[in-house]
C-alpha cells in the first residue's frame, strides 16, 4: 500500500485531497496543528470524516516543529509528501507577517529537509494565485511572480523558491499547484462564499470591500482536489494553475446565494483593501495538456451545493464564529 504524508489535513483543501486519496486505498498520514485562525468546529468536522477511514493516521503537530515532524518520518515510509499546511488569508498576514513566514516558508523547508534525509522523492506544494498580482490575465505559470503585494503571497513565493532548490540539489520531484479561490461545502469561514451564505441566512448585512465588481476565478473544491491528485503523477519541477478559467464578479456570487437561499441580501460597501487583487483568472492550458485536468463544476452548481450543505448542517454551523 502506498503511503502519503498530507500536512494541513484538517484544512479545507488538505481534507478533500486526503479523502480522495483514502478512497483510492492509499494510506494517509495526516498532520495538522488545529490552530484557531478560524473556528475549530470546521476543522473538527473535516477531521472526523477522515477518521472514519481505516487507512488514516493522524498526528496533531505543527510543521514548524522539526523534531516532532522527524519522529513522524521515522515512524513511516512515505511515497510522497503533500504540503497543504499554511497560514492563509491576505489581510491577516499584514497583522502578523512573522507567523506566515515561519509556517509557510520555514515549515516547507522542514518538510523538504526531511524528504532529503529520509529519501522521499516526491513533494507537492500547495501555492496560490495571489502571486500573480499585477500580471496580465489570464495568468500563465511562466509569468515572473516577483512582486507579491502581501506577506502571505511573499511567504508562498519563498516556499516555491526553496522547493526548487531541493529539486535542483537533491533530485526531488517538486510539483507546485497554484490554487484559484477555492470554495465549496465545509469551506473556510474567512472566505467570502462561506461568510456571505451565513450572513444571508442570519439576516446580517454582507461586507463588501470595493464595489462588488472585483472578480475571482472561483474553483470548486472537488475539482481542486482532483487536479492536485493528477499533479502527483508528474516528475521534475512543474507548476500548475488549478482554476476554473472562468472568472465571475463578486456581485454575481451574491445573486446566486440569493437565488439558492431564497433570501434577499443586505449589502454594505467598504473601501477596497490595498492587499487584495482586483481580479484573478487562471490559464489552465498546461494542466489540461499535461494532466488531462479541467474543472467540471460550474459556479452556479457549486454555489447551489454549498448552500444545500450549509442548510443541512445549520444546526451547528449557525454557531461558527466568523
Amino acid at each position: 500500500m502506498q503511503s502519503f504524508l498530507v500536512t494541513g489535513c484538517a484544512g479545507f483543501i488538505g481534507w478533500k485531497v486526503s479523502e480522495k486519496l483514502l478512497e483510492k486505498g492509499i494510506q494517509i498520514v495526516g498532520v495538522d496543528n488545529l490552530n484557531d485562525y478560524y473556528d475549530v468546529k470546521l476543522k473538527s468536522y473535516r477531521l472526523n470524516l477522515l477518521k472514519k477511514y481505516k487507512n488514516f493516521i493522524f498526528y496533531q503537530l505543527d510543521i514548524e516543529d522539526f523534531c516532532s515532524l522527524r519522529e513522524v518520518f521515522k515512524a513511516h515510509s512515505f511515497d510522497a509528501v503533500i504540503n497543504e499546511a499554511a497560514r492563509a488569508g491576505v489581510r491577516y498576514s499584514m497583522e502578523n507577517p512573522f507567523i506566515y513566514m515561519s509556517t509557510n516558508a520555514m515549515g516547507t523547508l522542514n518538510l523538504l529537509e526531511l524528504c532529503k534525509e529520509f529519501g522521499v522523492k516526491k513533494f507537492l506544494l500547495a501555492s496560490t494565485s495571489s502571486l500573480y498580482a499585477g500580471q496580465p490575465m489570464p495568468f500563465k505559470e511562466e509569468l515572473p511572480v516577483n512582486f507579491p503585494i502581501s506577506p502571505y503571497a511573499a511567504s508562498k513565493k519563498s516556499a516555491e523558491v526553496i522547493a526548487y532548490t531541493y529539486h535542483y540539489l537533491y533530485g526531488i520531484d517538486v510539483l507546485i499547484v497554484r490554487y484559484f479561490t477555492v470554495y465549496g461545502p465545509a469551506g473556510r469561514p474567512d472566505m467570502s462564499v462561506f461568510r456571505f451564505i451565513k450572513w444571508v441566512l442570519e439576516g446580517k448585512p454582507l461586507e463588501i470591500f470595493g464595489d462588488g465588481t472585483q472578480s475571482r476565478d472561483f474553483t470548486y473544491i472537488d475539482d481542486i482536489a482532483e487536479g492536485t491528485l493528477l499533479a502527483l503523477n508528474s516528475k521534475g519541477y512543474e507548476i500548475f494553475n488549478l482554476g476554473n478559467n472562468n472568472p465571475h464578479q463578486l456581485s454575481y456570487v451574491i445573486e446566486l446565494i440569493e437565488k439558492y437561499t431564497g433570501i434577499k441580501a443586505k449589502v454594505e460597501y467598504r473601501e477596497f483593501h490595498k492587499a487584495d487583487m482586483r481580479a484573478t483568472w487562471a490559464d489552465i492550458e498546461k494542466a489540461q495538456k499535461m494532466l488531462g485536468w479541467k474543472p467540471k463544476v460550474s459556479l452556479e452548481e457549486g454555489i447551489k451545493r454549498t448552500v444545500e450543505w450549509t442548510l443541512k448542517n445549520w444546526d451547528w454551523l449557525k454557531d461558527v464564529k466568523l
